[in-house]
């Protein structure tokens, strides 16, 4: 029986990673922060196959975080990386964790001889930061636009992903390396907290979002983003880097759907998606924090 490493095993997007190995008939060792706190790993223990489930502690900001884990497993799964807008300090909180428990992850899988390829979960905020109308985006683009101060957590996938690149160009591993680069991932969460997309049709549902910005987002169901990892790891022909979004939808549309489901109440209605409203959405993105003013 085969064996795959998950690291982040809790998170959204790698709860269904692993839900879908253990269907599928895999053994998984999943690596969470924390053992010991029942909310947020009780629902793996509950999965379906769970007795080929085992769970260990390990944390990215540790300098050799995952150790000896990659010597007896036939895949892995890098999931783990901080997702956050904002942050205190994004050098400290964003990039370093993301590019160093990549990098330590790469370089616990070399050590192994029986590894078969390593996939890491990317974004599309390795992809653009600022995607434009007159150009088809793919695989070959990469974000040359944020920095630490601008768009901090786009910077940090875009550093983390490059490192994982130029690891494998340096020491070419007996693995290959494959990414996967979803948009905003949404769908039903195995966890008790709410991922960022998830977060952001409730924030407009309670009143956050006073306007409707000129903003357009590609959503992809997190359980699709799982099955493009399992895809990814099982088919020969598999390399390089895939971009994960389904259909694409305006700030507006959004709105309105959620309209149609029958909600109400705080949704906004002052529309700021307009050729005078834009630049007004920019004047008030300098009262946000810096992580979300930047974004806007």
């Amino acid at each position: 029986m085969e064996r795959v490493l998950v690291s982040g095993a809790n998170g959204f997007i790698a709860s269904h990673i692993v839900e879908q190995l253990l269907a599928a008939g895999y053994e998984v060792v999943g690596t969470v922060r924390n053992l010991g706190d029942s909310k947020t790993v009780g629902h793996l223990e509950a999965l379906p196959g769970s007795k080929r489930l085992s769970l260990v502690a390990a944390d990215i900001t540790d300098t050799d975080p995952f150790g000896k884990l990659t010597a007896d497993v036939d895949y892995v799964m890098h999931t783990a990386s901080p997702y956050v807008m904002h942050v205190a300090d994004p050098q400290r909180d964003l990039v370093t964790p993301a590019v160093n428990g990549t990098l330590a992850m790469l370089r616990a899988c070399q050590e192994s001889t029986r590894i078969k390829r390593v996939i890491v979960t990317s974004s599309m905020a390795a992809i653009t930061d600022e995607p434009d109308r007159n150009h088809v985006l793919t695989e070959a683009d990469w974000n040359e636009k944020s920095s630490i101060a601008r768009n901090p957590y786009y910077f940090s996938k875009t550093q983390a992903e490059r490192a994982a690149w130029d690891f494998v160009s340096e020491h070419q591993p007996g693995w290959a390396l494959i990414t996967i680069n979803p948009f905003m991932v949404l769908g039903p969460s195995h966890t008790p907290s709410l991922n960022t997309t998830n977060q952001i049709f409730v924030d407009l549902m309670v009143g956050k979002y006073p306007v409707i910005f000129a903003l357009t987002w590609g959503f992809v169901d997190v359980r699709d983003v799982a099955l493009a990892h399992l895809r990814a790891m099982e088919r020969p022909a598999a390399s390089g880097r895939y971009l994960c979004a389904g259909e694409t939808r305006s700030m507006r549309q959004v709105v309105a759907h959620l309209k149609r489901l029958g909600y109400r109440g705080n949704l906004p209605r002052l529309g700021l998606d307009s050729v005078w409203g834009t630049p007004v959405a920019k004047l008030l993105s300098y009262a946000q924090p810096q992580g979300v003013g930047s974004y806007l």
